[in-house]
């Protein structure tokens, strides 16, 4: 079978739309499909570069907001869009801007079938632009792209029952299959016993955050959390992750620093894939305040390592399925909820270490091999479909 995956930039770093794709078309192909990609060039001229290459867009005014966000435009151009779209027997759309509207066109036209992925919401753009709590902009967004690109496809996957609900609230067409993005299965290194010293009541606790520094991944209402938690001197701030906001949490931080708040400064790293999956081992909590959510894949990774999440339900928070019970939930944007919630596990070590082996299972349902092994049957059933 012959896929092509359409998405504006294949190969870009600290995006997690780009690198559950890469993930995905990896393990496609390790499962003996034939997999394209047709995108923007790689950033990195040495790196590998896509089957199907455009050219990149540069988007006027917004440009620096959306370099500083992880993503990146590519042109529209038909000859190398319709040469792609020739060579495929099913085409998957990652996203729903210029690219993939030109991309249903060419198919439409040469009879190929198509099927989507939703890996935003309207809010995952707009927050970053200033205009999230815009309810009728991103209503209206989310009728544009139902219209323009969702209502075109045989299927559309579904990564969390959050996103399914939200799609069928706004009656979506096409048939909508809940397949997580799944995650690779690594191995647990937290070890099976605690440390010497973890029993310890003088030692840091390491609470850290995996993600984007950006306004709907909410850092600040763990900033502010500090402020009412009982281990606030003990606690260790780790922030791993790059993004727009990066400067203005950095502020946040240090000032809670200087007041006497927390004993230890916040760090702040953009980090490889490796240590990230390091410092979740060696996590006391890991918390996710993150409003808007289609999955959460960093947060996945973690439990993965044995971490407890603190995670924020809202009504599109798609991360807070994952949990095992309420302790590991707080509403969003409620710090003092969330600090509550911090110092429960915080004063029950012993608890919070078996409860860590238990979501480093639970995530083996995750696994991105059977989440690549559904995708085929659905572009199975989309090709049958259009015949």
């Amino acid at each position: 079978m012959k896929i092509l995956f359409v998405i504006n930039n294949y190969f870009i770093r600290g995006n997690g739309l780009s690198a559950s794709a890469r993930r995905t078309v990896h393990e496609l192909r390790a499962a003996g499909e034939e997999v394209r990609v047709l995108s923007g060039t790689n950033p990195d001229p040495d790196g590998p570069q896509p089957e199907y290459p455009l050219k990149p867009f540069v988007f006027p005014v917004f440009q620096p907001i959306i370099a500083a966000s992880g993503f990146s435009y590519a042109t529209s151009e038909t000859k190398v869009i319709e040469k792609a779209v020739r060579w495929a027997d099913v085409v998957l759309l990652e996203e729903m801007f210029v690219l993939q509207y030109k991309t249903i066109k060419i198919a439409q036209r040469l009879g190929k079938p198509l099927v989507a992925t939703f890996h935003m919401h309207p809010e995952n753009i707009t927050c970053s632009l200033g205009l999230g709590s815009w309810k009728w902009f991103n209503r209206t967004l989310l009728r544009l792209w139902r219209k323009y690109i969702y209502n075109h496809c045989a299927l559309v996957q579904c990564p969390t029952e959050n996103v399914l609900d939200r799609l069928r609230r706004y009656h979506f067409k096409p048939e909508l299959r809940c397949i997580s993005n799944g995650i690779i299965l690594e191995d647990c290194v937290r070890p099976q016993q605690p440390p010497e010293d973890y029993l310890d009541e003088n030692r840091p606790l390491d609470v850290l955050y995996i993600g984007r520094l950006s306004v709907e991944k909410d850092q600040p209402t763990l900033l502010e959390a500090m402020r009412y938690s009982a281990y606030s001197k003990r606690i260790r701030l780790h922030f791993a992750g790059n993004g727009p906001k990066a400067k203005k949490y950095k502020k946040l931080a240090q000032k809670l620093f200087r007041e006497g708040v927390m004993s230890y400064e916040p760090v702040f790293s953009f980090n490889t894939h490796e240590e990230i999956r390091e410092m979740a081992a060696k996590a006391d909590l890991c918390v996710h305040c993150a409003t808007i959510e289609v999955e959460g894949l960093s947060i996945m990774e973690a439990m993965r390592q044995g971490a407890v999440p603190v995670i924020a339900t809202g009504r599109y928070s798609g991360a807070s399925q994952f949990a095992l019970d309420h302790r590991s939930l707080f509403p969003e944007k409620n710090p003092e909820a969330l600090a509550h919630r911090i110092d429960y596990w915080l004063s029950h070590p012993r608890e919070r270490w078996e409860t860590g082996k238990k979501y480093a299972e639970k995530m083996q349902e995750y696994d991105i091999r059977r989440s690549a092994a559904q995708l085929v049957g659905m572009f199975r059933e989309a090709i049958d479909n259009a015949r």
